[in-house]
């Protein structure tokens, strides 16, 4: 284990310089480069006195970190909705635990999403294919391909499709909802 790194994580982490951790750990800054560096290693004892410092203990400093799922493949997506040329696929399974969810809305052509509950947060999309209508509260505006949309969840809103060919929408709502 590269003891090191994982202290130069938590140091960046906790906001703190080379200088100011060394000083709340009665060190002095080049120990902590060396630390850092891995060109040596510390006392037990000191190694608590620095993990004190940054709000860590033993056990969490040398826990394994489970591994990320980094890539969603096509496979993986979760269709949350299919009905009446609304089609919603959850990109990234799972993120009610996450701070923002990822769909892929396609709407068929004259199609529109019911009007979506007012809640907390914010939206982001941008049109992949086609345009849309993007309602909010009474006022719609046109978003074509490759432009995007952003805006507070605490307005009524929904999407239609005034065109002759499907639309795709990269969706993002933060935190996540389950929406249509």
């Amino acid at each position: 284990m590269k003891i090191g790194e994982k202290l130069k994580k938590l140091r960046l982490s906790n906001s703190l310089t080379q200088e100011e951790l060394a000083s709340r750990a009665d060190l002095t800054k080049g120990y902590i480069s060396q630390l850092e560096n891995d060109a040596t290693s510390p006392a037990i004892s000191t190694l608590e006195d620095l993990l004190d410092v940054l709000g860590v203990n033993l056990s969490e400093f040398f826990a394994e970190t489970p591994e990320l799922d980094v890539v969603f493949g096509k496979e993986r997506r979760v269709v949350a909705t299919e009905d009446g040329g609304l089609r919603v696929e959850l990109l990234v399974p799972g993120a009610q635990n996450r701070t923002m969810d990822p769909v892929l809305v396609t709407l068929e052509p004259g199609k529109a999403m019911d009007e979506q509950p007012i809640h907390e947060g914010e939206e982001f999309g941008f049109v992949l294919s086609g345009r849309v209508e993007l309602v909010l509260d009474d006022k719609t505006h046109t978003v074509r391909r490759h432009e995007c949309f952003f805006f507070p969840s605490d307005r009524r809103h929904t999407v239609r499709n005034p065109g002759r060919g499907a639309v795709q929408i990269l969706w993002v709502v933060s935190p996540p909802t389950f929406f249509c």
